[in-house]
């Protein structure tokens, strides 16, 4: 009986990590709010810091079992798994949904986030001057987040690091969204889908034998991208956890009304009824990035009339609701359980 139940809590492990790493994907969610709303957020940063100096030590002495046991290794590899599993299968599906049915995409996360405020509202009972201020600080930098004109692309290796550690905010803090950042700092394409891509040809390539990427500049270049891009995203995390975990020890109630405040301003972007306004040139063109599609400049929000589509869409706000009453039960029943 104990060793069912252990295996079902690693398999709805991996399952959180692959939420986690499609709500990555997807500009203006965040992976961290799957994390706060299933439960284990304290967790997963309380482990990321525990990847310090002590642990490299025990690393570099062979004590492999020690390290494994120091940084919970067993619970971050779990999550880790279903967050790479999610990269190239659940954040392909909802790419495809996004392209077809976008507005009901966009209705089920808001909706979402809208159950993510009731819940971490719900539980939190230290309201006063001090976290009532952090909450609006914390609203006030979400919205005006997505408010911001997206940068154009960049791929200095330099700029490339920091997109890796800017990128990550997503996991460490709800309502942050890390993809929605790469879009603001306009690298959005770049490192989530070409350097995707390329690596996924690379791999493909290696399976079946071929080793003429090696021959390709271009192809090089991106795999290139992508791994500094990487060694950013680990730096980030690694280095977000330590400074969050330090926040919640010594300022616990003001951290969490400050990221309940991020969560908030985080609906202007995910709000489901906005048109896309695309770059032009002086000739009023469009602007093709490196992919041939049409680069983003910004979203123009509108409240929707009274159509078929809408109350569907309403439809949808409801089912993302929802679904976070359904995970919030889950993780109630969970540990339950375990006591």
């Amino acid at each position: 009986m104990q060793s069912t139940r252990r295996l079902k809590d690693r398999i709805f492990l991996v399952i959180k990590g692959l939420a986690m790493g499609a709500a990555n994907k997807v500009p203006g969610v965040s992976g961290g709010v799957v994390a706060f709303v299933a439960g284990f957020y304290e967790e997963f940063i309380y482990s990321l810091q525990r990847v310090n100096k002590t642990a490299f030590k025990l690393l570099f002495n062979g004590r492999f079992k020690s390290f494994y046991q120091y940084i919970n290794g067993k619970f971050l590899g779990l999550l880790f798994l279903g967050m790479v599993v999610s990269y190239f299968s659940v954040s392909k599906i909802l790419d495809y949904l996004i392209v077809h049915y976008e507005l009901y995409v966009w209705s089920a996360f808001f909706g979402m986030i809208l159950g993510s405020i009731y819940y971490i509202n719900k539980d939190f009972k230290a309201w006063n001057k001090a976290t009532i201020i952090t909450l609006i600080i914390g609203t006030t930098i979400g919205v005006s987040i997505s408010f911001l004109d997206p940068a154009t692309e960049n791929d200095n290796l330099w700029f490339v690091f920091f997109c890796g550690i800017i990128s990550v905010s997503g996991m460490t803090l709800p309502g942050f969204s890390g993809s929605f950042i790469l879009i603001l700092l306009g690298n959005y394409v770049l490192l989530l889908v070409d350097s995707v891509n390329a690596l996924y040809d690379t791999i493909s390539e290696i399976f079946s034998g071929n080793f003429d990427f090696i021959k390709d500049s271009a192809r090089m270049r991106m795999l290139k991208v992508l791994g500094v891009f990487t060694l950013g995203s680990i730096t980030g995390l690694v280095t977000f956890s330590h400074v969050l975990n330090y926040i919640l020890k010594h300022y616990k109630n003001s951290t969490l009304a400050t990221l309940l405040g991020f969560i908030v301003g985080s609906l202007g972007v995910v709000w489901p009824w906005k048109r896309t306004i695309y770059k032009t040139d002086s000739e009023g063109l469009y602007i093709l990035d490196s992919t041939g599609s049409q680069i983003v400049e910004n979203y123009e929000r509108f409240f929707p009339e009274a159509t078929a589509e809408t109350y569907i869409a309403i439809a949808y706000i409801v089912l993302g609701i929802l679904i976070v009453l359904g995970l919030e039960w889950y993780g109630q029943r969970t540990r339950q359980v375990k006591a």
